[in-house]
């Protein structure tokens, strides 16, 4: 359709004008509204880094149980941990029992000598175990799934810390009746026992060691 052309009155300039003014300060609020969203994604990003470098191995803990939805959640971010080849050569035995708790403790002195509490009061343990046959890198499994429940813990409001007591506490007698008892078989070894539960301490970091990273640009 032909538009006929008609000259600009003052009214007309005044709108305009008003109309890119609009415009001018819709596009300015789109591009505030753009920097709080840049903002608010780094400022997650941030919290979520944060995760890594404020978890702390907790050596004191409250008495109670954290809920089986909480542990669960560590549980599941344990499976999810890289293995090699995809292998997956870890089962993690999630021990709430109390009375299974404390004799893996005293299993944990029998092994590695001592008298106090291994677990250093935590309510629960989890039990990571490999099996050597499926992956030659079945110590590196377990490695991942204990950092993978230790960070997940720490996210969830939750202290662990790694007791390097499993290896021998499952060479032992006992140990190996233990494994037959939860009907566990395969040449199984203990890679570590992560105990879990709310902390009672709050530790500060130890300084980072001087060129922890070289870089070979």
């Amino acid at each position: 359709m032909l538009r006929k052309w008609m000259p600009l009155t003052m009214a007309m300039i005044l709108l305009l004008v008003g109309a890119a003014a609009c415009q001018k300060t819709t596009t300015t609020d789109q591009s505030n509204s753009t920097d709080t969203t840049e903002e608010t994604m780094r400022m997650t990003t941030q919290e979520k880094m944060d995760i890594f470098l404020t978890r702390r191995s907790i050596r004191k803990y409250k008495p109670e149980l954290p809920s089986q939805e909480l542990l669960d959640k560590v549980l599941e971010a344990g499976t999810y941990a890289p293995s090699a080849m995809g292998k997956q050569s870890v089962t993690i035995v999630a021990v709430t029992n109390r009375a299974v708790r404390d004799q893996l403790s005293q299993l944990a002195n029998k092994a590695r000598g001592g008298e106090e509490d291994q677990f250093y009061g935590a309510p629960a343990v989890f039990v990571v175990l490999a099996d050597k046959s499926l992956s030659n890198n079945y110590l590196q499994d377990g490695a991942l799934v204990v950092g993978n429940m230790q960070n997940a813990a720490h996210a969830l409001g939750l202290g662990t810390c790694w007791i390097n007591a499993a290896k021998g506490i499952f060479e032992l007698e006992e140990g190996q009746a233990l494994l037959k008892e939860w009907g566990l078989e395969g040449d199984l070894v203990g890679v570590a026992c992560c105990i879990i539960g709310y902390p009672d301490e709050s530790p500060e970091p130890a300084p980072r060691k001087d060129h922890y990273v070289i870089h070979i640009d």
